[in-house]
């Protein structure tokens, strides 16, 4: 596979899903060549990819954001040295140290303030008759909810967008990504300093007191944590809901049958969540060699996961391009699997069905403003969701 061909790890859906299509023809594991000239291997069939992601031999370490960078060491180190990139048994002690505040029960007594938060934007918009629905809904509602949880200024809160925008995205230059990484750590320090001085009852002075209490968090361990939570904690979130909208109204009776069975909401999340998931690729680093599919992939090769792909592959989902609202067996990995599977699923799951219910109930003549193919992906090979969505609230 050349260089150029490896574009579409970059674009929208219909590019990514037209490429994986005739990949899967030559195998669910691959070599692969970057437009960057990074040479590594792409994993896209189902199987393969759940036996990737929990393969021990593979570590997250790529995924660390300025690893193959000017980065100093000192904001690499404040930004990396978080779970997704680390392997047991420190991985095991932050995710422990975090999973408290992500258990099912702790995050179903969010639903309140989700149904209010989720209501008030809506309301902002009622008398528009056409709004960009990711920057009206998807993204204000996950932002605030989780900078309350981790108790940032209500004022402050939307600077996260930016930054997290930036640090996600593929194709920006090199300085721009380096001086929000840079600019956010030192927020995040400030931030932790006043926690220390006054603390709450929020998520981030409980990590305070984790680190400086029992000594059980290192300072850099402490900033990366903030720097996951921030990004990963509302990003898939953002293209839940986006992608959601967009794959209902491209489907109207799926649309309808949504409509006329409200409480088939939680397995439609289910199925948003395969149909267009919202994290393309998760990166993995071979520490030894090891076989997926048949294929050899030696030690210190780059590893492409792709979640998108193998939550399309028809061998494990029987018709698998098309939205199936009721779909019964749906063991999508939009999340992840393994050890690294996802600790805010529970808390995504919940927010994009209450903002997807709410959409619908108040605006039932929602439609489309634009055509699908002038809409605009993100340029990412981890994101998979789009900048803007217009839509019409009434006729």
């Amino acid at each position: 596979m050349t260089s150029s061909s490896s574009d579409f790890l970059f674009g929208g859906a219909p590019e990514r899903h037209a490429a994986y299509a005739a990949l899967r023809e030559s195998g669910p594991v691959r070599r692969i060549t970057l437009s960057s000239g990074t040479a590594g291997w792409l994993v896209s069939g189902y199987a393969e990819v759940r036996q990737a992601l929990a393969h021990p031999g593979l570590s997250g370490r790529t995924g660390a954001v300025g690893d193959r960078r000017g980065l100093s060491e000192d904001v690499r180190l404040g930004m990396n040295t978080h779970m997704l990139n680390l392997d047991p048994p420190d991985h095991t002690r932050l995710r422990k140290l975090v999973s408290a505040a992500f258990t099912v029960r702790r995050i179903a007594q969010l639903r309140p303030r989700i149904e209010a938060i989720t209501a008030e934007l809506l309301d902002a918009v009622a008398d528009f008759d056409e709004v960009d629905l990711i920057k009206a809904l998807a993204l204000p509602l996950p932002i605030r909810i989780l900078t309350e949880m981790l108790g940032v200024p209500e004022d402050e809160a939307g600077a996260f967008h930016g930054w997290t925008e930036i640090l996600t995205a593929s194709a920006l230059p090199v300085d721009e990504l380096d001086a929000a990484a840079a600019e956010m750590l030192r927020y995040v320090r400030k931030l932790l300093a006043e926690k220390r001085a006054n603390p709450g009852t929020d998520l981030l002075s409980a990590l305070v007191t984790v680190h400086d209490g029992e000594d059980r968090l290192t300072e850099h361990e402490l900033t990366s944590m903030v720097f996951l939570l921030l990004i990963a904690g509302h990003e898939t979130t953002v293209h839940l809901i986006g992608n959601a909208t967009l794959a209902l109204l491209e489907n109207p009776a799926q649309l309808a049958a949504l409509r006329a069975n409200p409480d088939g909401m939680p397995a439609a999340v289910e199925e948003f969540l395969r149909y267009e998931s919202p994290v393309h690729a998760a990166m993995r680093y071979a520490n030894e060699e090891v076989e997926l599919g048949g294929v050899t992939i030696p030690a210190g090769s780059l590893v492409i996961v792709s979640l998108l792909a193998a939550n399309r592959d028809p061998a494990r989902f029987p018709g698998a391009d098309t939205l199936a609202l009721d779909r019964a067996d749906n063991p999508q990995l939009a999340f992840g699997h393994g050890i690294h599977h996802c600790l805010g699923a529970p808390m995504a799951r919940l927010e994009g069905g209450i903002a997807l219910s709410a959409l619908l109930t108040r605006f039932p003549e929602l439609r489309a403003a634009v055509p699908a193919e002038s809409l605009r992906w993100r340029v990412s090979m981890v994101m998979h969701g789009l900048e803007s969505l217009p839509v019409r609230l009434r006729r």
